[in-house]
């Protein structure tokens, strides 16, 4: 049975975020950064994307909730109350996109009753929409695709973050020991990468639940297991910049029962 409220919400998503694609690529390596008061960076091209987006979607679902973290104005903790809300990275790996490495995307996420329904994912470097969600299939634009299924080895491909705090630093070293490593600068498209079959599996200690709502619809359809280590995200009951960092191994069950027995935990 179609849920036709989902589906009306899909297909403003996908407009949406294709609407923004010329701009990002126009300003791609050209864009000037400044520096949040958390210590990332920010162009005028992350925050009129996720304006033009606000707009798109709340012009059609005024009722439902859109939460970015470019457009919040405080750092106060807001609740989820509404059944549809929306989460959106407008470019995660504005660091690439700064300096002209195409490993960016646009993300955006549907959430309803705080658990990701649908992920829309603009692969800037591949100039390709992955979208999908639990119940709609996984797409490249219109062709349907899977992720790997092999058992893990020592040409494994993991996407793994440098950690922001150094203590991890002895999981990746097991992980550059064990596997070949992936270190693409966006979190969207690791896990992304997962469930379209490019990657095998994820490691990532740095991540906000922005940085990976989109793709966690993907990879919930995909079959793809996603175990938190701390700060399980989902589901979602509060919006705040101040979130802790997310952590997890993701993979097939096989390939995230082997991750963990690498790094121990």
């Amino acid at each position: 049975m179609v849920n036709t409220e989902i589906e009306q919400r899909i297909a403003a998503a996908k407009l949406a975020v294709m609407a923004e694609t010329e701009l990002m690529h126009r300003e791609f390596g050209r864009a000037r950064s400044e520096i949040k008061h958390d210590g990332t960076k920010v162009t005028a091209i992350d925050i009129a994307i996720s304006r033009h987006i606000q707009a798109a979607i709340g012009a059609q679902f005024p009722a439902d909730q859109f939460f970015s973290e470019e457009l919040a104005h405080s750092d106060a903790t807001v609740p989820v109350t509404s059944r549809f809300c929306w989460m959106l990275d407008p470019i995660d790996g504005t660091n690439n996109y700064i300096n002209g490495i195409s490993h960016c995307a646009i993300s955006l996420a549907l959430l309803e009753n705080g658990l990701p329904a649908y992920g829309v994912v603009y692969d800037m470097g591949r100039r390709v929409l992955i979208h999908g969600g639990p119940g709609h299939g996984v797409w490249e634009g219109d062709k349907p695709v899977r992720p790997r299924n092999e058992a893990p080895n020592s040409h494994s491909l993991i996407g793994f973050h440098s950690p922001v705090d150094k203590g991890y630093a002895a999981e990746g070293k097991k992980l550059i020991e064990n596997f070949k490593i992936r270190g693409l600068g966006s979190s969207t498209l690791h896990l992304a990468y997962l469930a379209v079959g490019l990657l095998d599996g994820v490691m990532d200690h740095n991540n906000k639940v922005w940085d990976i709502a989109a793709s966690c619809a993907l990879c919930a359809e995909a079959g793809i297991e996603i175990h938190y280590l701390e700060n399980p995200p989902f589901p979602m009951r509060e919006f705040t910049l101040q979130a802790k960092r997310v952590q997890y191994v993701a993979g097939t069950p096989l390939m995230v029962r082997r991750l963990r027995e690498v790094i121990g935990r």
